[in-house]
């Protein structure tokens, strides 16, 4: 069974050289060693325990800086590479390593007085949600499922589509409009023209099919102002105009359209 142990406010031997070393305002890396062990060695021998497991810790301690101080009034020894040998290096290393476990130990303490602030719902689920299931089970949709029945059942499908396509109305072309002739839709116009001598542009474009018919009326109408067969007139502004033809009534010849650029859409 492991002991924990704890004299005054000092947890073992290091815990007791780290306070010295605070005390005194010293550097780990530089410890007056002289200084350290005396005021080490008096609180060891102030000690009041009877547990030799806890004395002896100490007392090893006690032995480790002793053999340091004697070391440093000893020429100082050269490793390999040439450099001086600190005889401290090995309890710093301890020190500086006791110290980190010794702040994460804080650290974690602090963590945990923080985690008991902390509150936690256990989770609830709704009774809706708890009754719900999968309106399809896959690992049951796809048990047993094959290559082979994979390829029927794509046949099938493709049989399914076949059958659903008309054998005879299938083979029926689509029926498009024949395009709008300038040519013919001038024609159209001036017969109009002749027939109603004056009439409104509105009633005019009233009569088209479409919107391009609309446009190629438009163009018929300024084709026959230009080689002047007809003409506009409007009294104000954004006011229906009125188209009257030149031409003698009962007027029936062909027009001279040579030269126009036909238009189709």
């Amino acid at each position: 069974m492991e002991l924990s142990y704890k004299l005054e406010s000092f947890e073992g031997p290091l815990d007791l050289l780290l306070h010295l070393i605070e005390k005194n305002k010293v550097s780990i890396y530089d410890i007056p060693i002289v200084l350290i062990t005396e005021q080490y060695l008096a609180y060891v021998s102030n000690m009041e325990t009877e547990d030799l497991n806890i004395v002896s810790e100490f007392l090893v301690m006690a032995a480790t800086l002793i053999d340091i101080k004697a070391r440093m009034l000893l020429p100082a020894e050269v490793n390999e590479e040439g450099e001086e040998e600190d005889p401290r290096a090995e309890l710093v290393a301890r020190l500086l390593e006791y110290k980190m476990y010794k702040y994460m130990a804080v650290e974690l303490q602090d963590m945990e007085v923080g985690a008991e602030k902390h509150l936690y719902k256990e989770p609830t689920i709704p009774k809706e949600v708890a009754r719900y299931e999968a309106p399809v089970d896959l690992d049951k949709l796809l048990d047993g499922l094959t290559l082979a029945r994979l390829q029927s059942i794509f046949e099938s499908v493709m049989k399914r589509n076949a059958d659903k396509v008309d054998p005879i109305r299938s083979k029926f072309g689509n029926i498009k409009r024949e395009p709008v002739s300038l040519e013919m839709k001038i024609g159209s116009v001036m017969g109009y023209a002749r027939s109603h001598r004056k009439f409104s542009f509105r009633q005019l474009l009233e009569r088209q099919a479409d919107k391009l018919e609309v446009v190629v009326t438009f163009l018929a109408v300024l084709e026959l102002m230009k080689i002047g067969k007809i003409y506009l007139t409007q009294e104000h502004t954004f006011d229906d105009m009125y188209i009257e033809t030149l031409e003698p009534e009962g007027e029936s010849g062909e027009l001279d359209l040579e030269g126009l650029d036909d238009f189709e859409g």
